[in-house]
């Protein structure tokens, strides 16, 4: 028998299959780990980009204003370096995409078709050689089949003749026989020798020159896996390279923004910043006591002790003494008394009125209640304020905007803002000018060419920016005037300090220490001014003395705000709110205000009671005059 076919080869073939199944894998998983450090560095970026637009100065803010100081701009320059530190992340992680991640998962494609295709011709070769054995064991035992086969035809015919029993005819038969199996072996032999000789050649070929062959090529496959994952690796670390120099730079920013701190610099923006321009005190003048005299009175304007003691002396005055000075109490008290919620719905069980308004507004007033929520605190709170110019600067500061002039700023400053307001106008009058010069030679063209345009329809667009022009020279001379008054205002460091006392012997000298503590006010840190109060007395003479107080409340004596209409109650009204005023059901009124879409109407029951009731409580009948008015 001949040997069985060697399984070295076969078993080789496993193992390859094998370890190229693990290469494959293997780049899968360095790609998979690049496509993750790729989406880190995204992240990355984003967390980067999102803190730095988080601490970015918001616009109209604090923070905005605060960019004057080498620190803060310095912040702001490292955030904007470190917009571009995130961007470079980003340049990383597009890179890693497009040289290593699309690279490999394409090579992975090929690197597999390529793998299945020599393993293919791998699996055909042992096919083949596999099936030329079958038919080269097959033929050896039909050889040895018909080998026997003859043998036995043999011995039968050689009986056959040894026996005298047997005819002629039988031996004869059996001798042919014989033949014929010993050709048939014959033949077998034959066969078989052919079928050997053939699967030599195809094994010798199969194992000398296309298994080799299929093996090299998987080799140099392998090989060519092995090169592109270290060309990859390298790559790998090239992206990160590329940008190490413009990260450099973008460290490099950050670190001469640091050094770009002045601390000097700084600290002299807030000196200029709060830099008021108040004349120091000067010294006390030392008083003598005598007999039968009595010692002056001097408020101190470094101080919050007097004001504070003679407040608490007379609690009781000082929170109803202020209104008997203001002249016209109706406006006043419509800025106090306005309601500072929604009117309440009207009760279920009755039908609406057909006057009833939605009751969406917070407030009736909604434009007087910051004004109304400053009274409240000045009437409520112990006296702080010598003058009444004070509380007119406190009020604008409360609604958020100061006076034209800004008066409601201490010298120093105030003298900034109108230097800075003369520039920006004066600026505009230049623009406006550059552009009446081209008008006035566009304007010249037009005349020397008519059919380029007509030279009048040019001159409505002059006499505009005429007007313009000299309302911004007005507006300049308004604020130059302002402006000479406050350096006129303005102590210079030659001057000697001078103390100014209040005292309380007459009105002159009453009203001549409020002007001074007015001059003396205290800078809080928002940017308001808190004063001091000496006593209730100069409370009383400040707004019986301030021509401001009068332009800002009133308009000449004291007037009753006049009726435009009545009203019938149609519920019971409970007014608990401030400002409200409770009523009964089927109750006569007289309208004086009517209702402005926020769903309160102001009434009067007589000379002395009014206030806010809701609309849809009451039937309104306005007088033809004021439904025309």
């Amino acid at each position: 028998m001949l040997p069985q076919l060697p399984q070295l080869r076969r078993d080789q073939f496993d193992n390859l299959e094998k370890h190229t199944q693990s290469g494959i894998e293997f780049v899968e998983r360095y790609t998979k780990f690049v496509k993750e450090r790729s989406e880190i560095e995204i992240n990355y970026a984003k967390q980067i980009k999102n803190l730095s637009k988080k601490y970015q100065p918001k616009k109209n803010s604090k923070e905005e204003e605060e960019n004057k100081y080498t620190s803060c701009r310095a912040f702001l320059s490292t955030l904007n370096e470190l917009n571009d530190y995130a961007g470079q992340h980003e340049v990383i992680a597009e890179n890693l995409t497009s040289q290593i991640i699309t690279e490999l998962l394409r090579y992975l494609t090929e690197l597999k078709a390529e793998r299945k295709s020599h393993f293919h011709d791998g699996r055909k070769a042992q096919q083949h050689i596999e099936c030329s054995w079958k038919q080269l064991e097959s033929s050896k035992r039909r050889f040895e089949r018909d080998c026997k086969e003859a043998d036995r035809a043999q011995q039968y015919f050689e009986r056959m003749d040894a026996d005298i029993n047997v005819t002629k005819a039988d031996v004869e038969k059996a001798r042919q026989q014989a033949q014929m199996r010993h050709q048939m072996a014959a033949d077998s032999k034959s066969e078989y020798s052919n079928f050997l000789t053939k699967f030599n050649q195809e094994q010798n070929e199969h194992y000398y020159t296309l298994i080799p062959n299929i093996f090299q090529k998987l080799q140099e496959m392998e090989e060519r896996r092995i090169e592109r994952v270290g060309v990859s690796m390298k790559t790998y670390a090239e992206v990160d390279r590329e940008v190490l120099p413009i990260v450099g730079k973008c460290l490099d920013g950050m670190t001469k923004a640091a050094e770009s701190i002045e601390p000097k610099t700084d600290s002299k923006q807030v000196v200029e910043s709060y830099k008021s321009g108040f004349e120091p005190p000067g010294d006390v003048e030392f008083e003598d006591y005598g007999p039968g005299q009595s010692m002056k009175r001097t408020v101190s304007e470094t101080s919050l002790s007097n004001s504070r003691g003679e407040a608490k002396e007379r609690p009781s005055k000082s929170k109803g003494k202020l209104w008997p000075f203001i002249k016209n109490k109706n406006k006043l008290m419509s800025l106090l008394t306005s309601p500072h919620q929604p009117p309440p719905a009207p009760p279920a069980s009755s039908p609406p009125s057909p006057s009833a308004v939605p009751n969406d507004p917070q407030s009736p007033k909604q434009n007087k209640e910051p004004l109304s929520n400053r009274f409240n605190e000045f009437m409520a709170s112990k006296p702080k304020m010598t003058c009444l110019r004070s509380l007119r600067r406190g009020l604008s500061l409360k609604l958020g905007s100061g006076p034209e002039d800004f008066s409601h700023l201490p010298p120093e400053q105030r003298r900034k803002k109108l230097q800075a307001k003369i520039d920006d106008l004066n600026k505009d009058i230049q623009k406006e000018m550059d552009q009446k010069d081209a008008l006035t030679k566009m304007k010249g063209v037009y005349e020397k060419n008519p059919q380029m345009g007509d030279p009048a329809s040019v001159d409505p667009r002059l006499v505009e920016m005429a007007m313009n022009i000299e309302k911004l020279q007005s507006e300049v001379q308004k604020f130059e005037g302002w402006l000479a008054e406050v350096e006129g205002r303005l102590p210079s460091k030659s001057d000697p300090p001078r103390r100014q006392s209040g005292l309380y012997e007459t009105q002159n000298s009453n009203s001549s220490t409020v002007a001074n503590n007015c001059a003396q006010d205290r800078e809080s840190p928002d940017g308001s001014y808190t004063e001091e109060q000496s006593s209730e007395t100069q409370v009383k003479v400040a707004i019986a003395n301030t021509p401001e107080f009068d332009d800002e409340f009133d308009d000449g004596d004291e007037e009753t705000l006049p009726t435009i209409g009545t009203c019938k109650a149609i519920y019971q009204f409970e007014g608990h709110n401030e400002g409200t005023i409770s009523v009964t059901e089927g109750e006569l009124l007289y309208v004086i205000e009517e209702d402005k879409g926020d769903g309160w109407t102001r009434v009067r029951r007589n000379e002395e009671e009014e206030g806010y009731v809701p609309t849809s409580y009451v039937e309104v009948l306005l007088e033809t005059n004021a439904k025309d008015s």
